[in-house]
């Protein structure tokens, strides 16, 4: 099949790009679809195309259908901060056809290669905590609403274009009603009391505004900090914080988020998870209106899973084991709730300090993700 691949230059192409997704994944059972509003906010207006370049590329059959997307990024801050000439692909799905995959990924190596990248990786978002990593294990089943869902054919034919593993992310599956380990309580118990720790109701943080932003501030801080050991970590801008922030803090709920202060009132530890809105998602197909909306409400009230979404501490409190206080705060309400399900957010595999967290719960494994690099000719 000959294969012509265009840059995205007007209303319709740009239209045809962000709902291409949800036409090829429209029969997978597994497949969750994002929004439309989503999809139109992430490739217009997120704060990252400040400092991003990128190009939006469709590919077109010989009857000129669209056939496959990609999007091209070069993220400065990712290369300063690395010392590398990348230039990363994301937004990456096509029809069953290597020649497509090939095209596409043709396309972006070639503007990289104009504007000086050696390299070429993805799928990735144009920040860390975007949606990133092709599904490698665990087609089977059903992702997070933050995490890409493909085909198994995608794996294939990176192979055949001979790329190879940069790093892969895991993630795992628990029963979060299974009951807190003994052991995880005392601890907890412990450790508020040794250092004046305490758990910070998340609905009162949401009536004060000024509490509010002074734990985002200092929340971002502790991320910027403690994840950037993490691989292919990119520091957050402000204006991505801003976003981001308040973006995620209208989804908390009380229980299933933890958040502990020390003596002073300063965030010390933090664990986030929220009702799976994957199923929602699946109904909505996409759109928020007429009623698609209302699906996501009802998913908040009535769940019996949930993803968990970030796990941390402040620097100084790392090597304190303040894990175990929000572990028993929210292992509490799983039970309390009777939930059925807790999937974890994608770890990077040899991130040994993330993945010991889960040491003392019975889990199994669930989805693998991996990013792909090759050198550019």
């Amino acid at each position: 099949m000959a294969i012509t691949v265009k840059e995205v230059t007007t209303d319709r192409q740009f239209r045809q790009f962000y709902k291409f997704q949800n036409r090829l994944y429209r029969k997978c059972k597994y497949y969750v679809p994002t929004l439309d509003a989503d999809q139109k906010h992430s490739l217009k207006d997120d704060p990252a195309l400040k400092y991003c370049r990128r190009k939006l590329f469709l590919a077109y059959d010989s009857s000129g259908r669209v056939v496959g997307r990609v999007q091209g990024i070069i993220n400065p801050r990712y290369n300063n901060f690395y010392s590398l000439s990348r230039v990363r692909f994301g937004w990456f799905d096509f029809e069953e056809d290597p020649a497509i995959a090939q095209a596409l990924i043709e396309a972006v190596e070639k503007w990289g290669k104009a504007e000086g990248m050696t390299e070429i990786h993805g799928p990735l978002a144009y920040n860390t905590l975007g949606r990133q990593g092709m599904l490698v294990e665990g087609f089977d089943k059903e992702p997070q609403v933050n995490c890409l869902y493909n085909y198994p054919y995608y794996v294939d034919y990176m192979q055949q274009m001979g790329f190879e593993k940069e790093c892969d992310w895991v993630q795992y599956e628990m029963d979060p009603g299974q009951g807190l380990p003994e052991k995880l309580g005392r601890i907890s118990k412990l450790l508020v009391e040794r250092y004046g720790l305490k758990v910070l109701n998340i609905n009162k943080i949401k009536r004060n505004k000024a509490l509010k932003e002074k734990l985002l501030t200092q929340f971002f801080e502790i991320y910027n900090e403690a994840f950037k050991a993490v691989y292919n970590f990119i520091p957050l801008t402000k204006e991505e914080e801003e976003e981001m922030g308040n973006h995620y803090f209208s989804y908390l709920r009380n229980g299933l988020t933890c958040m502990v202060l020390d003596k002073d009132d300063n965030l010390a530890a933090f664990g986030v998870s929220i009702p799976s809105l994957s199923r929602a998602l699946k109904r909505a197909r996409g759109k928020l209106f007429p009623i698609g909306w209302l699906f996501i409400v009802i998913a908040f009230i009535w769940y019996r899973k949930v993803d968990l979404l970030l796990l941390g501490s402040a620097p100084k409190w790392q090597s304190k084991g303040l894990s175990a206080i929000f572990h028993t705060k929210m292992e509490t309400t799983y039970v309390r709730k009777k939930l059925k399900s807790a999937i974890s957010n994608p770890q990077i595999e040899d991130n040994i300090a993330a993945l010991k967290v889960w040491e003392s719960y019975q889990k199994e494994f669930y989805m693998r993700r991996r990013c792909w690099i090759r050198k550019i000719d």
